[in-house]
């Protein structure tokens, strides 16, 4: 019996660990439901292609039922590729539909020359991606932030707009209407980078509007590679962070009712260490540990994913 080529494992534990990330964060935030019809939003991307990738894969082996329906939004950016998409889902086998809304004119139209044009365009597309979910019955809307885009969004927000915040895995629309989902929240972008290669999904650029590209994140987004080339599993740990939260040892009164603290009050997660050093580890977790990293003082455990590993009937 001869041995698989070495690219070929490599390719197979890249597409295992992702179905694996990916169905973690369904799991654990209950993102998808017997019977959901989920508008997956796809831009042309890596990120957007890799998600509708994992998601169909992962609905031919769960032991629930669910739907999924391709979304783009052509926004008649000049020069964009409009066959590219179609020929893409088509052939694949993808219920699709694509919306054409001009908002590129309506930017263009309304902001000044040589303004960032993204908060305005994000507005007007996300208005017509509610639109087109309630027309097509959609329970979910699936979008493909990843962990680098959570944690890029928590920083921009502390240092920009002095808020402890990020992009959570699932969330109501701000309308009140839809239920959002991030289920790349737990996957890596540079696995999502090896990821697209490997398939050869036909990327549209993103460039294609002119736009000035959002100066702030880029720096946040080097910031946070130069961090992981020089700390390995800094990023993993930071993200742990984010599910680890600890209301009564931040500053936030009304997270924590620190008005009513009385002397002998049990907390949840202790009292003051004043005059204690505070602990560090000597390393940071890393993916290595375990499919799932939980820092709280006890060891890294895999979790076992129900979505990837349990056949249907």
């Amino acid at each position: 019996m001869s041995k698989k080529p070495k690219h070929e494992l490599e390719n197979n534990k890249l597409n295992k660990r992702l179905r694996h990330a990916v169905g973690d964060a369904i799991n654990d935030f209950n993102m998808i439901e017997e019977g959901d019809k989920i508008m997956v939003c796809l831009s042309g991307g890596k990120d957007s292609y890799a998600l509708l990738d994992i998601l169909r894969q992962l609905q031919a082996s769960a032991p629930i039922n669910f739907e999924l329906v391709a979304v783009n939004l052509d926004q008649k950016q000049p020069g964009f590729p409009e066959h590219v998409l179609p020929e893409y889902l088509s052939s694949i086998g993808v219920p699709f539909r694509i919306v054409e809304e001009d908002t590129y004119s309506v930017v263009k139209r309304v902001i000044e020359e040589g303004k960032t044009t993204c908060s305005l365009c994000s507005r007007l597309r996300r208005g017509v991606l509610y639109r087109v979910a309630k027309e097509l019955g959609a329970t979910k809307i699936a979008l493909g932030h990843h962990r680098d885009d959570i944690l890029q969004t928590m920083f921009l927000n502390m240092f920009y707009g002095g808020k402890l915040k990020a992009m959570p895995p699932k969330l109501v629309s701000d309308n009140g209407e839809h239920i959002v989902i991030r289920p790349l929240a737990y996957v890596k972008e540079k696995d999502l980078e090896r990821y697209a290669e490997l398939k050869q999904f036909p990327i549209i650029p993103c460039n294609l509007c002119g736009s000035q590209p959002n100066l702030q994140r880029q720096v946040i987004k080097e910031m946070l590679n130069e961090w992981d080339k020089k700390f390995p599993g800094r990023i993993e740990s930071m993200f742990s962070a984010l599910q680890n939260v600890v209301p009564s040892h931040l500053a936030d009164i009304e997270l924590f009712d620190f008005k009513s603290l009385e002397r002998g009050q049990a907390l949840k997660h202790g009292g003051d260490l004043a005059f204690d050093r505070e602990s560090v580890p000597q390393r940071f977790p890393t993916a290595e540990d375990g499919d799932t990293i939980r820092v709280d003082g006890a060891p890294a455990k895999k979790v076992i994913n129900i979505l990837a590993s349990k056949p249907k009937e």
